[in-house]
């Protein structure tokens, strides 16, 4: 049939628009596009650019203190007073400890005029002694009384770094009057820009006049930003803040400008001129600097065109599906037919599959119904358990505190037939009206009374329950606790207790009264395995590790069978005679270590007789920094 003319008009409109409609769409979806891709990676970039300049403050800030710590100190402040009349040595190596623990480059002393007294570089062969730094601004404003700061190229060794100053006073002085000397901490930069690299931006640090200080890349140190002018040349080499450094341009040039964006950056020159940046700068008003990251624009380009050629592509079906649109139209009818049979049957399926998920949903439902009640029941019967081994340490204390109802019986007797004694004479002084001699004997029944109660308080203390959190624990201060309710055995059966622990105090994260309870335990058991010993012996050990401490009570006795080893952590478990024990003492001590993080073993000691080993994390700073106790735990913090 043949196309009429109006037909023929908009096939020709639709060949024209077509072509139009493609480029359109394609331009559109790239301008989209990069605007999308400007804004993540602006997002990304100012990230980077905060978490780096934080790392960078932090970097140095760390070091402010020293200047001042070293200055305060008194083997700086004498040798500053008589330089002349002393070994500089001593000084050195200081400084040099100081430099080699804080991790700074060099700290270096300065007199009154600005010479190098002593500096932790003495023995390297661009040492700072003999040199005077009086020009250099952290001299000036250290020597005037204040802390000095300061960032440049060193004189002798030429590597940049920041330079931290305090005064020395030799005395307190008025606040206007010069200082006796300056201590100056020196930290490179190196570190921070190794990191740098590693990143897929560019980082620059420009000072306030416009220098690049710091950068990512090496060819971008001790650049200007711009080309400088003759006279600022001058000023900055009258400072001699970068010492006789050409301080060339860098090349950068600033292409455009968008406020909500950033700026879009290009190199004139060097290895970074054929790609375009978008720069984002963040002020850094503690140095006086100001820190821009430059990233490449390459990304949004690549998004750019993905997004043109998806668009084009899409076109491209759209009108593919234009096109063989009208083909379908006959086929119309069928298709519905044959929809609507579909419907029909996914309707039978659709009712089948919800009356199987009923039905499925009903057994899901009693299932979990069933899972909550035995998971209430398994709740409970933990929290009976749990009730039930605590209630189990605490008769195991108590069972302890029976063991040594003898020895304190033997302790408190003695002071009551002296108080008997000491009151029987006062009545009689009194009568004979001897007054002084009562109030002697008063006063020495007031001091057996103390003691008594000092003998109380440690069954008081012992029979305590213990803490809920973990702290700071002292090992020698249990160990002196433990002893002492076992004193009147120690000393009837002349058991010879050997102490072997360094002399600093050791710390451990654990219970303190759950501690003291395990090595009661362990001292009581050790002096039963001893009891037929002809030369008892204890030995109370303490190995202070980075990881673990290690705690151990070795006696002499028998020691422990061998096919014994692996059961003596049972409950139950026991080689006494009946009515000894019930086997529950070290069973109970393995699971309180175990709870602490730690670990309680068993085995033979070298020498003959057992020994019993606590293994546990030590105490950091924060766990040993505790409150002050009562009178009564006075001796175990």
């Amino acid at each position: 049939m043949p196309t009429s003319p109006r037909g023929r008009g908009v096939r020709r409109l639709l060949w024209v628009l077509a072509p139009l409609g493609l480029a359109l769409a394609m331009w559109q979806a790239s301008q989209l596009a990069r605007d999308q891709a400007l804004e993540q990676l602006r997002q990304d970039a100012e990230n980077e650019l905060r978490l780096s300049a934080e790392g960078l403050v932090g970097h140095l800030s760390r070091h402010d203190y020293l200047p001042e710590l070293l200055a305060s100190r008194e083997m700086v402040k004498r040798f500053l007073a008589a330089p002349d009349a002393q070994d500089a040595m001593p000084l050195n190596r200081l400084l040099d400890r100081f430099r080699a623990t804080a991790g700074v480059s060099d700290i270096y002393l300065l007199d009154r005029e600005g010479d190098t007294l002593a500096a932790s570089n003495w023995h390297r062969p661009r040492t700072f002694i003999g040199q005077n730094y009086a020009f250099r601004r952290y001299y000036q404003e250290a020597i005037s009384g204040r802390p000095g700061r300061f960032y440049g190229l060193g004189v002798q060794s030429r590597e940049r770094g920041y330079y931290f100053s305090a005064p020395v006073w030799l005395e307190d002085t008025d606040p206007d009057a010069t200082a006796d000397g300056v201590m100056v901490v020196k930290v490179l930069l190196d570190t921070v820009e190794a990191g740098w690299a590693e990143q897929d931006a560019e980082l620059l640090v420009i000072d306030g006049d416009d220098i690049i200080f710091m950068a990512s890349r090496p060819e971008l140190r001790m650049k200007a930003l711009r080309p400088l002018s003759d006279a600022s040349r001058e000023a900055l080499l009258a400072t001699r803040r970068y010492a006789d450094e050409p301080l060339a341009a860098s090349g950068i040039t600033f292409l455009d400008s968008r406020e909500d964006v950033g700026q879009r950056i290009g190199f004139q020159h060097g290895p970074l001129a054929d790609t375009e940046y978008l720069g984002l700068s963040r002020a850094m008003p503690a140095f006086g600097w100001r820190m821009q990251i430059l990233t490449s624009l390459a990304p949004v380009t690549r998004a750019q065109w993905l997004a043109a050629l998806l668009v084009g592509g899409l076109y491209g079906v759209v009108v593919l599906a234009g096109g063989i649109g009208w083909q379908r139209l006959r086929l119309r009818r069928e298709r519905e037919q044959f929809a609507e049979r579909e419907r029909r049957t996914l309707a039978r399926a659709r009712d089948e599959l919800e009356r199987n998920v009923q039905r499925r949903t009903r057994d899901l439902v009693e299932t979990n119904e069933r899972l909550s009640g035995e998971i209430e029941e398994r709740r409970l019967a933990e929290e009976r358990l749990r009730q039930t081994r605590d209630e189990l340490i605490q008769a195991a204390k108590l069972a302890v505190l029976g063991q040594l109802a003898a020895g304190i019986n033997h302790e408190l007797n003695q002071p009551l037939a002296a108080i008997r004694a000491y009151a029987e004479n006062a009545s009689a002084f009194l009568e004979r009206g001897r007054t002084e001699a009562t109030r002697g004997n008063l006063a020495q029944i007031i001091e057996l009374t103390d003691r008594m109660a000092e003998i109380s308080a440690q069954l008081r203390q012992f029979s305590r329950k213990s803490g809920d959190r973990p702290t700071g624990v002292s090992v020698p201060a249990c160990f002196d606790y433990a002893l002492r309710l076992f004193q009147s055995r120690l000393r009837e059966s002349g058991v010879a207790v050997e102490r072997d622990w360094p002399e600093a105090e050791t710390w451990v994260r654990a219970d303190l009264v759950r501690l003291e309870q395990v090595l009661v335990n362990l001292i009581g058991n050790a002096l039963q395995a001893m009891s037929q010993t002809p030369a008892p012996e204890l030995r109370l050990i303490i190995e202070p590790g980075e990881e673990r401490v290690r705690i151990r009570v070795v006696d002499n006795g028998p020691g422990i069978a061998a096919e014994h080893l692996g059961q003596i952590f049972e409950p139950f478990f026991t080689t006494k005679s009946p009515g000894n024990g019930l086997g529950l003492g070290l069973s109970i001590s393995a699971r309180i270590i175990d709870d602490l993080g730690g670990e309680l073993t068993a085995d033979r000691a070298p020498g003959g007789g057992a020994r019993f080993t606590i293994t546990l994390p030590p105490a950091s700073g924060t766990d040993t920094t505790v409150e002050p106790r009562t009178k009564e735990h006075d001796t175990h913090a």
